[in-house]
C-alpha cells in the first residue's frame, strides 16, 4: 500500500469515527399561564407558548412576553450551562462519549391581566404632563 494510500485511508477512519462521537443537544422550553402568549428571546419571536427552542450559548437572555388582555411581560433569565459544558470535561463529554447528551431546560411565566385605566386616572396623567411640558 503506498503512502497516498494509507494517508487517504487514514483520513476516511477519522472522519468515519468522529461521526460516531456523541454531540449535545441543548432545548429551552419557555411556558406560560395562560398558554398562548407570544415569546420573544434577545430580540427574535422563537413562538406562542409553549415555545421549545434549540440554543448554543448559555447566559443572559432577554425575554419578552405578550398577550392580549395581560400585561406584557420584559425581563432577563440567565441559562447557567451544566458542569459537563466547562473545561476540561466538555472535551469528554460532548467529543469522547459517544452518546447524546439532551440538555433541556424549562422556564414558566405567569402573566398578570392588563389593568383597566379609568378616564379620570388618564386625565389626571395628561394634565401632570401637560405641566410638565409647560413648566419647561
Amino acid at each position: 500500500m503506498s503512502k497516498s494510500s494509507s494517508t487517504v485511508m487514514l483520513l476516511v477512519t477519522l472522519v468515519a469515527a468522529m461521526s460516531l462521537l456523541g454531540c449535545v443537544e441543548r432545548k429551552l422550553t419557555i411556558n406560560t399561564q395562560p398558554q398562548g402568549a407570544v415569546v420573544t428571546l434577545n430580540d427574535e419571536e422563537v413562538g406562542l407558548s409553549p415555545a421549545t427552542v434549540s440554543f448554543n450559548w448559555y447566559g443572559d437572555y432577554n425575554v419578552r412576553i405578550s398577550k392580549e388582555g395581560y400585561e406584557t411581560l420584559k425581563t432577563h433569565r440567565k441559562l447557567k450551562g451544566p458542569w459537563y459544558d466547562y473545561f476540561p470535561f466538555d472535551f469528554f463529554a460532548q467529543v469522547l462519549n459517544s452518546k447524546r447528551i439532551v440538555d433541556s431546560y424549562e422556564w414558566t411565566f405567569e402573566l398578570e391581566p392588563s389593568r383597566e385605566i379609568g378616564t379620570s386616572e388618564l386625565i389626571n396623567r395628561a394634565d401632570v404632563l401637560k405641566a410638565q411640558l409647560e413648566s419647561n
